[in-house]
C-alpha cells in the first residue's frame, strides 16, 4: 500500500532489507527461512509462545479462582497497544503528521499485520513482559503488602522496574540484530543511549508497565484480594478502562522530562533518567524489604506469606533469559567487532553494560521468588458463603 508509505518509513525498511511498497496487506505470512536471520524466528516464536501460556494460565486462573486480575492484565495490555501503536506507525492517517514522523520501523516477520508495521510478536510481547513482571512481584507479596491507592501505586513502581529490566534486555538487542530500526533525526527520540532511545529506555520499558500495574491492581487486583467477584460484563468493561487509563498514564509520568526538557536533549535525558533512579530505588528498596520480612517470617503461625505462586511463568521467565542469552552470546563478535559502535555490517550496538545490569535484576528477582516461603493467606471476608474461595496457587 504505497500511499502509506511515508518518506522516512521507506528509507527504514530499505535499510533492514525489504520494501515499504511491496510489504503485504493487512495480514501477511511469511517463510522462516525467508527473513534476514535466524534470530528473527528464534525470538518471534518464544515470545508467541509465552504469551500463549500468559493467556492460558489467565483464562485458567479465572475459571478455576474466579480472580480476573491476569486476564484483566493480558487484555489490557493489549488495549494499550492498540491505542498507542497504530498512530506511531501512520501519523498522516492520524493527522498528527505534522508533529510525530515515524519514530521506528519493525523488520518482517513470519505474520505481520498492518503493511508490515506490526509483526505479531509485537502484539504477544506487550501482554508476556506485563504478565511477567506483574507475577513475579505478585510472588514476592508487595502487593498484599501495601493496600489502597498508595499500595497500588507501590506495587505498580515495583512491575515497572522488574518490567525494565527484562525489557532491556531484548530493548538493547534489537537494533544490532535488524529486529527493528530507529529513526536517528527524529527528535521524539533524542536523546540515545548507544542505540536506544533514552525515551524508550524509560518510558516504555519502566513507565508504561507501572501504569498498567497501577491500573490493574487499583481497579481489580486489590478488590479480588478483598474478596470482591466480578461478572462477565464487569471484566470486560474494566478491562477497557485498564487499557485507556493506562494510555493516559503513559502521557501523564514522562511529564517531567516533556516539559523541563523542551528545548535541550541533554536536559530531557537526564530527567529521564531522575525518573527512572527515583523508580528503581523505589522498587529495590520495597522487593528487598518485603523479601527479608518474608523470609524472616518463614512459615510460622499467621505469616501471610506472598500467599501467591505462579510456577509456569517463573519457568517460563528463565527461559526468557536463557534464550536472550543465547541471543545476545552470538551477538558478541560482531559487538566487540564494531567501530564507535557500529558493527561491519552497519548496525548499531546497544549497551552491554546495561544488559548485564538487567540480567542482574531478573535473575536476583526469579532467585527471590524461590528463596520465600509460599504461604496461602487465610480467605478474605466475603458476606455471601457462596463468593467465599480459599486462595489457591497456579
Amino acid at each position: 500500500m504505497s500511499n502509506l508509505c511515508s518518506p522516512t518509513f521507506s528509507d527504514l525498511a530499505v535499510r533492514m532489507g525489504f520494501s515499504c511498497e511491496e510489504a503485504g496487506g493487512m495480514m501477511e505470512f511469511r517463510s522462516p527461512t525467508a527473513l534476514e536471520n535466524w534470530t528473527l524466528p528464534v525470538l518471534e516464536y518464544t515470545i508467541i509462545l509465552g504469551s500463549i501460556l500468559a493467556l492460558v494460565l489467565a483464562i485458567v486462573r479465572l475459571r478455576r479462582d474466579r480472580d480476573p486480575t491476569n486476564i484483566v492484565l493480558w487484555f489490557g495490555a493489549c488495549a494499550f497497544l492498540f491505542i498507542i501503536e497504530p498512530p506511531l506507525y501512520f501519523p498522516a492517517a492520524f493527522g498528527i503528521e505534522q508533529h510525530v514522523d515515524t519514530m521506528f520501523a519493525h523488520n518482517v516477520f513470519t505474520v505481520d499485520f498492518m503493511w508490515g508495521r506490526l509483526p505479531l510478536y509485537i502484539i504477544a510481547i506487550y501482554p508476556l513482559m506485563a504478565t511477567m513482571a506483574f507475577e513475579l512481584v505478585r510472588m514476592l507479596g508487595a502487593f498484599r503488602r501495601y493496600s489502597g491507592f498508595g499500595g497500588a501505586l507501590i506495587g505498580a513502581a515495583c512491575v515497572g522496574f522488574v518490567h525494565h529490566a527484562f525489557y532491556e534486555i531484548f530493548d538493547q538487542l534489537g537494533p544490532q540484530l535488524r529486529w527493528w530500526e530507529w529513526s536517528l533525526d527524529n527528535p521524539i527520540n533524542q536523546p540515545f543511549f548507544d542505540s536506544v532511545p533514552f525515551p524508550s529506555v524509560a518510558v516504555f520499558a519502566a513507565l508504561w508497565p507501572m501504569s498498567l500495574a497501577f491500573c490493574v491492581q487499583y481497579f481489580v487486583g486489590r478488590h479480588v484480594d478483598a474478596g470482591k467477584k466480578y461478572t462477565g460484563i464487569g471484566i470486560v468493561w474494566r478491562t477497557i478502562m485498564v487499557g485507556l487509563t493506562a494510555s493516559v498514564g503513559v502521557f501523564i509520568l514522562p511529564i517531567p522530562a516533556t516539559v523541563l526538557g523542551i528545548g535541550s536533549d541533554t536536559r530531557r535525558g537526564f530527567v529521564y533518567g531522575a525518573e527512572l533512579a527515583i523508580l528503581s530505588v523505589v522498587a529495590i528498596v520495597v522487593l528487598y524489604r518485603q523479601w527479608s520480612r518474608l523470609r524472616a517470617e518463614g512459615s510460622g503461625p499467621g505469616n501471610q506469606g506472598s500467599g501467591y505462586i505462579n510456577k509456569p511463568i517463573r519457568y517460563f521467565a528463565i527461559f526468557y533469559l536463557a534464550v536472550l542469552a543465547l541471543l545476545w552470546a552470538t551477538a558478541l563478535p560482531d559487538y566487540f567487532g564494531a567501530v564507535d559502535g557500529v558493527t561491519a555490517n552497519g548496525d548499531p550496538t546497544g549497551s552491554l553494560w546495561y544488559t548485564l545490569g538487567c540480567f542482574a535484576v531478573g535473575i536476583l528477582v526469579i532467585v527471590a521468588t524461590y528463596t520465600v516461603p509460599q504461604v496461602a493467606p487465610a480467605p478474605a471476608a466475603v458476606a455471601p458463603e457462596d463468593e467465599q474461595e480459599s486462595v489457591r496457587t497456579t
